[in-house]
């Protein structure tokens, strides 16, 4: 029964939000309270809530003060340069605005932090798109997909999970895996040039100087700097149809992805604010303090030295808020939803059902197995749960057919192009958040794309002998 109530809970989760019948937020609340209930543990919902609440608290911090650290960068102009440079390579040009917004964001992801990856990739990318009324679902999907893929990096989480569970060394999981990887991105890539060949088609193509001269557009998503922050925002999700964008109200803050005059601007810190980025995200590599940590004190430094007047400072923080308190309030929601989704065993229940539902026949083949099982289960959970409670099952069950564990550990990984656009990831809300895409809408364009991509890894795995 719980199996079949944890299918459930998630099925109509997705379906609410993709038919836009609920808000992200409330259904991520309001369905599981409710399945909680059904399950007739709804005396322990609570308890459930806070045990979900305490695992994403330092995850929830991280983005808040992420948020403020690179919403200060981007008012301060470290990124204009980037918005600039991007700008003039791309011509304007709708298909190498998308194969660049795949690029920019596999090679952000180098960082192996998918919030800081969105974050910096929408705030160069989201102008250009706006302005040439591009679809931004084909923005924060492409974005979701190349993360996906670099998310395999051994520092990036999922890899080095699977090593852990299964006590293996992650450079015997991720080297091997690099061709098969390598794949995944160039299908990306691929992917992103004939996405950006049917948005060329259906806007043509611009000279810089009549893109620049476009007229203004009241948009703050923190590519603007202007005082009046989050006054004229609308939503702007569309979907994967390529429809044009919603006409908005003309507004006085102008371009402010490149506007050169906006009085945040603090040229002669430039170096200071490029120095202490790359400082903060080699401190997130080589992990010399907890990442909630790093981004709290550089927020705290961001501020003090570029804002040392206590009204500046105050103004940057409410220009970010309503970023801020989107992304934040989104993560303790999804605790509620993996709160009640593991406490009242659902998790356990379906992953033991799908397990015990793999065919003898099978046994030999269990690293092909788990590659294809990763793609839902890595979506519908977390990577905790998928790689500490399901992976080490799938191990036994393979080593008892002589499959290596190592082998099982590979496929693992190759869930992660999906798994980015999880409803369960706190940094796709960072990203569709900043973008001003529905959730709903996201998901309808990505989840086949992504999809695919895995199978396109998983493919090559095979077809490499990796797997």
């Amino acid at each position: 029964m719980l199996t079949i109530l944890g299918f459930g809970m998630i099925a109509t989760f997705l379906v609410l939000i993709m038919l836009k019948k609920m808000s992200p937020i409330a259904a991520l609340v309001l369905i599981p309270a409710l399945f909680c209930v059904v399950v007739g543990k709804g005396a322990r919902l609570g308890d459930y809530v806070i045990d979900g609440v305490t695992s994403l608290a330092p995850t929830a911090a991280m983005l808040m003060f992420a948020i403020v650290y690179f919403g200060v960068m981007i008012d301060v102009g470290l990124f204009d340069p980037v918005v600039k440079g991007i700008l003039r390579f791309c011509k304007a040009d709708p298909l190498r605005i998308v194969v660049g917004t795949a690029v920019l964001a596999a090679i952000v992801s180098l960082d192996g932090d998918g919030s800081t990856t969105f974050m910096i990739t929408v705030s160069a990318m989201y102008p250009l798109y706006k302005r040439l009324k591009m679809s931004l679902v084909v923005m924060t999907g492409v974005a979701a997909m190349a993360n996906g893929v670099m998310n395999t990096l051994p520092w990036g989480g999922p890899t080095a999970r699977a090593a852990t569970a299964l006590k293996l060394d992650a450079s015997d999981i991720f080297v091997p895996m690099i061709p098969a990887l390598a794949m995944g991105l160039l299908f990306v890539f691929a992917l992103a040039y004939v996405l950006g060949r049917r948005e060329r088609k259906r806007l043509g193509v611009l000279t810089l100087d009549e893109a620049l001269v476009e007229e203004p557009r009241t948009e703050t998503v923190l590519v603007g700097a202007g005082a009046g922050a989050g006054k004229g925002d609308r939503s702007t999700g569309v979907s994967g149809t390529g429809a044009d964008l919603p006409d908005e109200p003309e507004g006085d803050d102008g371009f402010q992805g490149l506007d050169p005059h906006r009085a945040t601007l603090r040229p002669r810190l430039y170096w200071f604010n490029a120095l202490l980025t790359v400082t903060l995200l080699t401190a997130m590599i080589m992990e010399w303090l907890p990442i909630p940590v790093l981004f709290l004190l550089g927020a705290a430094l961001a501020l003090t030295v570029n804002f040392p007047q206590m009204p500046a400072q105050r103004a940057r923080i409410a220009a970010h808020a309503e970023n801020v308190l989107n992304v934040s309030g989104m993560v303790f929601a999804a605790a509620v939803f993996t709160g009640v989704l593991q406490g009242t065993g659902m998790v356990d229940h379906m992953a033991d059902w799908l397990v015990g539902n793999i065919p003898d026949g099978m046994g030999p083949h269990m690293a092909l197995v788990t590659g294809v099982l990763s793609i839902p289960l890595t979506y519908f959970m977390s990577n905790d749960g998928f790689y500490f409670g399901i992976l080490p099952v799938l191990a036994e069950a393979g080593q008892a057919h002589g499959v290596p564990a190592v082998e099982i550990a590979r496929a693992s990984i190759i869930g992660q192009p999906l798994h980015m656009s999880s409803p369960l990831v706190p940094a796709v809300y960072v990203l569709v958040g900043m973008a001003k895409v529905e959730f709903g809408d996201h998901t309808r364009f990505v989840v086949k794309w992504a999809a695919l991509t895995s199978l396109v890894v998983l493919g090559a795995g095979i077809l490499f002998g990796i797997i």
